[in-house]
């Protein structure tokens, strides 16, 4: 492993990180990807990344989410992580997709229709020891809180 990516991985288990990140991290996402039309999404020169797509859960009107993902290797499908940096709540995104499970992503530049699940029992639990072997971190803000981190699986429709 390369030395910048331990030394990300130690910056973004703090609780500095976890206050301040959500605040700028998906703002320049999304300023960026707007303005290299999908191509580039800075987020994910640390981790891979898509662009989400969906419903709101209360109000029906379409939400982008830049998403850090774990892309699953010869499937066509991703794991999608409700870490939300660790703090106490659940991110809204994930009950969107909760209500809506249809959606859309961007990734690497194409924009491809997906449907969310949420994983549970020994799938979650599988795809939990996956994401954690791809980005160690996540351990780390799951014994931050008290909720269970919601995992979905995207699939192309």
């Amino acid at each position: 492993m390369a030395p910048g990516v331990r030394l990300m991985q130690k910056v973004s288990s703090t609780m500095l990180f976890a206050k301040i990140a959500p605040h700028f991290i998906p703002a320049v996402d999304r300023t960026v990807h707007r303005l290299t039309r999908g191509k580039v999404l800075l987020s994910a020169r640390m981790l891979p990344g898509v662009v989400l797509t969906a419903r709101g859960a209360k109000t029906g009107e379409p939400r982008t989410t830049p998403l850090a993902c774990m892309p699953e290797e010869g499937t066509g499908t991703w794991l999608l992580i409700g870490s939300n940096f660790g703090r106490p709540g659940h991110p809204a995104w994930t009950a969107n997709l909760l209500k809506n499970p249809d959606a859309e992503v961007s990734w690497q530049g194409r924009d491809i229709p997906v449907r969310a699940r949420l994983l549970a029992g020994e799938e979650r639990a599988e795809a939990w020891r996956a994401v954690l072997r791809f980005w160690p971190p996540y351990a780390t803000y799951q014994a931050r809180i008290d909720r269970e981190i919601r995992l979905f699986r995207l699939e192309r429709r």
